[in-house]
């Protein structure tokens, strides 16, 4: 895979939704995460003189200075977590009010959120009664599936 079609990849993958992009071909395999800013790329080359790893090394750099995200204390209470990977939104269209707000008081299936995933809205319910103590999803921002959005006592 040349440079040309791997930098296209990359930005590609920097202006989509999506987090992950894993591509195999005859001569190797290319695998980009995207991590917040950075798009980190994994670059795998099958029988290939190592002169072009060598070229790929500053390309993969970043791979090696990702930071995990500090740790944050435990919420007390029910979580509910992301269901799917998609875009979260709390409400049903950009003009309207949102589900739930901090405060409010939810039946088990109430809607807390939309999450949408290949164009299709989903509706996230509760799944526990009880006060919505903390929102934690941002409005019009991509969630990873099991990623806490609500939490419930």
């Amino acid at each position: 895979m040349d440079l040309r079609k791997l930098k296209t990849l990359i930005d590609l993958v920097s202006e989509s939704n999506i987090s992950e992009l894993e591509i195999t071909e005859a001569e190797g395999k290319v695998r980009i995460v995207k991590a917040g800013e950075a798009a980190p790329v994994q670059y795998v080359q099958a029988a290939v003189p190592q002169a072009a790893p060598a070229a790929m090394a500053p390309a993969a750099a970043p791979v090696g200075q990702a930071a995990a995200a500090p740790a944050e204390a435990a919420p007390t209470g029910h979580v509910v977590k992301s269901p799917m990977v998609g875009t979260f939104y709390r409400s049903a269209s950009p003009g309207a009010p949102a589900f739930v707000e901090v405060g409010a008081q939810v039946k088990e299936g109430d809607t807390l959120c939309i999450i949408e995933a290949m164009k299709i809205l989903n509706e996230i319910e509760a799944d526990k009664s009880g006060t919505v103590k903390q929102i934690l999803g941002e409005n019009g921002q991509a969630v990873e599936y099991g990623q806490p959005l609500f939490i419930i006592e």
